[in-house]
């Protein structure tokens, strides 16, 4: 039996799989629908989802656009990589960390036009519907979810063109569309599908669209200098960026010397092993830069204790736990971190490599004094020996005991 639904916020890109969706929430559960567009990087412009959804029946004052690139940055980005976030070694999170804004703005605008629910174009095999899921029911824990996905046959490409067809809505076909299913913004994009679902098959080049292949990039290096303040990166090349320009500059740094691109196989929250391809050229870059201003800034155990706790932290984005008591904790311990975390650091990039040349801070914890391998008036090299002595003390008396 399904539910009874007055009014649906649906997020809507525009594109086939959620013009389907606009129509059957219509026709299935003769509900009012809502459109949201957000536009948080993806390289495309949003707008045309408005006369889209004009098209299908929407009224103007339910169609909300909203451009979402600063607070995406701001909010979501910067704080994941305070903790320097790399889930299973490799993946920077594009996907994930976008899920938790578009979450919380479909419930705010159900909220605002008083909507009893929202829904999604997730599918029920992908990570997405746990991420839209999970964060709406901890914002509003009364929500109404539908997912489509989960609940009608359209379940191939063939039965979405055909349902489209005979609904009359307008399919449009883009000159060099890309084949593979696709997820963009400021962060990254992602591919998925045709070929790459056989993980010992390489992508061809021309599906790379942010960054060049490292044997075409430039011959001469790049280099650059990021500055942070509080953690964060704030200017680049002594220029004062906002958080969206920041990201966006490093992209196009990073794809004209072609970093920042991954293939990896993942371990979906729902069990099932996927394969994807990547870019992420500003993510690249930043992280090791972060480090790297890390390095002087923080004392030995601070930065100890956030690498234990980074791959749980990681875990929680990926998982869609990002409005959890958990990853609040958690996020509150790495911002403590972060406030003396400012400096510059110097890079180098060069065919698909970020090298660093330098780095410097007014909160530097480096001590020359302490540090050079040339005589020194401070440090006493013989109280090593006590230190190890009561350090080793345990094994000792083990290997005492063994005789």
């Amino acid at each position: 039996m399904k539910q009874s639904i007055k009014k649906v916020v649906l997020a809507y890109s525009g594109g086939l799989d959620t013009s389907v969706i606009l129509k059957w929430l219509q026709d299935t559960y003769q509900c009012e629908v809502i459109t949201f567009t957000a536009d948080i990087g993806q390289g495309e412009e949003v707008e045309p989802a408005r006369a889209k959804a004009q098209k299908l029946g929407i009224k103007n004052e339910n169609i909300f656009i909203e451009d979402l690139k600063e607070e995406f940055i701001r909010d979501f980005v910067f704080p994941m990589f305070r903790a320097n976030t790399i889930y299973e070694g490799e993946y920077l999170l594009g996907t994930s960390i976008a899920r938790p804004l578009i979450a919380k703005k479909l419930v705010e605008i159900a909220q605002k036009v008083g909507a009893d629910a929202i829904s999604h174009g997730a599918t029920g095999k992908g990570n997405d519907q746990v991420r839209f899921e999970i964060g709406a029911y901890a914002l509003n824990p009364d929500i109404k979810i539908i997912a489509p996905w989960r609940e009608w046959d359209l379940n191939s490409r063939e039965k979405l063109l055909d349902y489209a067809q005979k609904a009359n809505i307008p399919i449009e076909k883009k000159k060099n569309q890309s084949p593979y299913s696709m997820d963009a913004n400021l962060l990254h994009i992602s591919y998925e599908g045709q070929i790459l679902e056989d993980p010992n098959v390489a992508p061809n080049e021309d599906m790379w669209r942010w960054s060049v292949s490292p044997k075409d990039a430039p011959d001469t290096p790049t280099i650059i200098t990021i500055s942070f303040k509080n953690g964060d990166g704030v200017a680049i090349n002594g220029e004062t960026l906002s958080p969206a320009n920041f990201w966006a500059k490093l992209n196009e740094l990073g794809g004209s010397n072609g970093i920042g691109r991954l293939d990896l196989v993942e371990n979906r929250y729902v069990g099932m092993k996927s394969r994807g391809c990547y870019e992420t050229p500003g993510g690249t870059i930043y992280l090791k830069a972060h480090r790297a201003i890390e390095s002087l800034c923080l004392d030995r155990e601070e930065a100890h204790l956030k690498d234990e706790i980074m791959p749980k932290y990681a875990s929680l984005i990926y998982n869609g736990y990002w409005f959890s008591p958990e990853r609040e904790a958690l996020q509150a311990l790495i911002n403590k971190t972060q406030e003396k975390v400012e400096g510059e650091v110097r890079l180098e990039l060069y065919k698909g490599n970020v090298t660093i040349l330098g780095r410097n801070s007014e909160k530097s914890l480096f001590n020359a004094a302490y540090s050079t391998f040339e005589e020194d008036s401070v440090y006493n090299q013989k109280d090593a020996a006590g230190f190890i002595k009561l350090n080793a003390l345990r094994f000792i008396i083990a290997g005492k005991a063994k005789k």
